[in-house]
């Protein structure tokens, strides 16, 4: 993805691209698969950073790329390339370049398996603008995700497709997760899920069969386990049904994870689909978080989400009650229907 930025910036600025990674022959074979390997991208392989600040001097770069911060050494201290006082002090000297010589500065960092910024979390402090880049093998979607922006809203989400010639924009994410849905399937709902500003139409999917063991089994991937349980106790109180000898598996299709209180809803139309039996109507979709009474509480941007649902052709959307007002009922180009309760809203959807 840097290279394919620094790419397009370069072909009206001068950008400056810092390897301690990879070798030059490394990056140019992949700048030729990018088709970005003539616009004139200046590389350094270099780790040192006094060296490097030498260079920055004497090319004055428009743009500089720092790949990875992990890599690059400060000669001054004795500690271990990649240790907490290295990441640190050489994160300070950037920001130093950066703000003195009014140079943009891209810092790639590497991630634990937790998901974290490796290194002192003063780091995530120092700069601006902090984006993790996510995905993994199974998928060839990635989503370019917001979690600091100093100009501008944060939780903002990018998503792209990895291709041979690089990466693509995702211009329509709310269709991809939605188009391999099977018709008259049972445990499936839909959710109109918000990433920062944007909604998100996602595919949740359950799983409910007796248990063959004394414990009831719950599994979950891309939804919070803890959010899960309680939902499922909701359900068997609320509901009335009983779930205690039911082993429950959910998924949130397509690698996407979903961890907002809007979701709700949905989980409980899934299970409780599988649970009856019965298919939910392929043009209805959920919003609204569940309480421990089963009530179900009002969630933000109700009128960004009844939007984007109508975008994608969807027919009714069932959304909190204290969330329904008289303009959005008359002026949406879907039906919307409020409820108040988890019971009311298992009686509407499965009769």
């Amino acid at each position: 993805m840097m290279l394919q930025i620094t790419g397009a910036l370069a072909k009206e600025h001068s950008v400056l691209y810092v390897s301690g990674e990879e070798s030059a022959s490394q990056i140019k074979m992949r700048a030729d698969r990018l088709g970005v390997s003539n616009s004139g991208i200046l590389l350094y392989p270099e780790t040192n950073m006094q060296n490097i600040r030498e260079q920055i001097d004497e090319i004055k770069p428009d743009f500089l790329v720092i790949d990875s911060i992990q890599t690059m050494n400060e000669p001054s201290l004795d500690s271990m390339v990649g240790s907490a006082s290295q990441v640190r002090e050489v994160t300070s000297e950037l920001m130093k370049i950066a703000k003195n010589d009014q140079i943009t500065t891209f810092v790639i960092g590497h991630v634990t398996k937790e998901g974290a910024i490796a290194g002192p979390k003063i780091m995530e402090h120092m700069v601006d603008t902090v984006l993790y880049f996510e995905g993994d093998g199974h998928h060839s979607y990635r989503i370019l995700r917001s979690v600091k922006n100093r100009f501008g809203a944060a939780n903002e989400i990018g998503m792209f497709e990895m291709k041979n010639e690089g990466l693509t924009e995702v211009n329509n994410p709310s269709a991809i997760f939605l188009d391999e849905r099977l018709p008259n399937s049972t445990g499936s709902a839909v959710v109109v899920s918000l990433e920062g500003t944007r909604p998100l139409l996602a595919d949740i999917q359950a799983l409910v069969t007796p248990t063959a063991f004394g414990y009831a089994k719950r599994t979950t991937s891309g939804l919070d386990f803890n959010r899960v349980a309680l939902l499922l106790a909701v359900l068997e109180k609320r509901g009335n049904l009983m779930l205690q000898n039911q082993d429950a598996f959910l998924t949130a299709t397509g690698g996407i994870k979903l961890n907002e209180p809007a979701i709700d809803l949905a989980i409980c139309m899934a299970v409780a689909s599988s649970y009856k039996n019965k298919e939910i109507s392929a043009t209805d979709c959920f919003v609204g978080e569940v309480g421990l009474t089963g009530e179900i509480r009002r969630v933000n941007q109700i009128e960004a989400r009844v939007k984007e649902a109508a975008k994608v052709g969807f027919k009714r959307i069932f959304i909190p009650k204290h969330n329904l007002t008289t303009e959005l009922k008359n002026n949406s180009a879907i039906e919307v229907i409020g409820v108040a309760s988890l019971p009311q809203a298992l009686k509407l959807v499965f009769n």
